[in-house]
């Protein structure tokens, strides 16, 4: 096996079927790769194939999934809770009054 074969068969190890692991990226590429996932997520489930919108739902999954092993105690908005939510519904603003 000559050394172009071994760094093929190296970076076939690190990709999935639908990109680079998770897993191996910094965490700016890994943000990149989030940002542009959230923002073609619209026009693949109106317009893509079942094939398609199965391989963003799993590329999804691992990119979100990678970023929340990462950041485990990331912060939290309180309007983003459940509790935060039944506030909103209640009519009650979750925003200060002066």
């Amino acid at each position: 096996m000559n050394e172009h074969d071994e760094r093929d068969r190296h970076d076939e190890r690190d990709r999935t079927m639908t990109g680079l692991d998770a897993g191996r990226l910094d965490d700016q590429q890994l943000m990149k790769e989030l940002e542009t996932i959230h923002r073609t997520r619209h026009d693949t489930l109106l317009y893509g194939s079942n094939d398609a919108l199965r391989a963003h739902n799993e590329r999804m999954a691992q990119l979100e999934g990678e970023f929340l092993r990462r950041n485990p105690r990331r912060p939290v908005a309180a309007g983003r809770t459940r509790a935060g939510a039944r506030e909103r519904g209640s009519g009650e603003s979750t925003t200060p009054r002066s």
